[in-house]
């Protein structure tokens, strides 16, 4: 009978794991505290959403932004090319030829 633990080793038995209960319902409830109810959650989710979103917009504004810069640099390029280069060598060229001509 001497294992058998008495009535008072099981009050404190009882005590010790009352306690023990109570600090894990302490960090239970206190890791629920930090924790985001769903609502929460989902409204944050959605205005995360709409950023990204936005952020997209602009990201493809920019791509298309330049995109048309690019086409109007190739387009003032080629004007000038037409514009001001061949009519130079237009310029030019009889002169040359002139002038290598007379020589000859």
């Amino acid at each position: 009978m001497a294992d058998e633990p008495s009535l008072g080793e099981l009050g404190r038995l009882i005590q010790l794991m009352r306690g023990d209960i109570r600090d894990d319902m302490a960090q239970i409830n206190s890791r629920l505290d930090r924790m985001v109810s769903t609502d929460v959650y989902g409204v944050e989710k959605a205005a995360l959403e709409r950023e990204i979103a936005d952020v997209k917009k602009d990201v493809e504004s920019v791509k298309a932004q330049r995109t048309a810069d690019a086409e109007r640099v190739t387009q003032t390029r080629r004007w000038m090319f037409a514009s001001v280069v061949v009519p130079v060598l237009g310029l030019i060229i009889p002169i040359v030829f002139f002038l290598a001509g007379g020589k000859g």
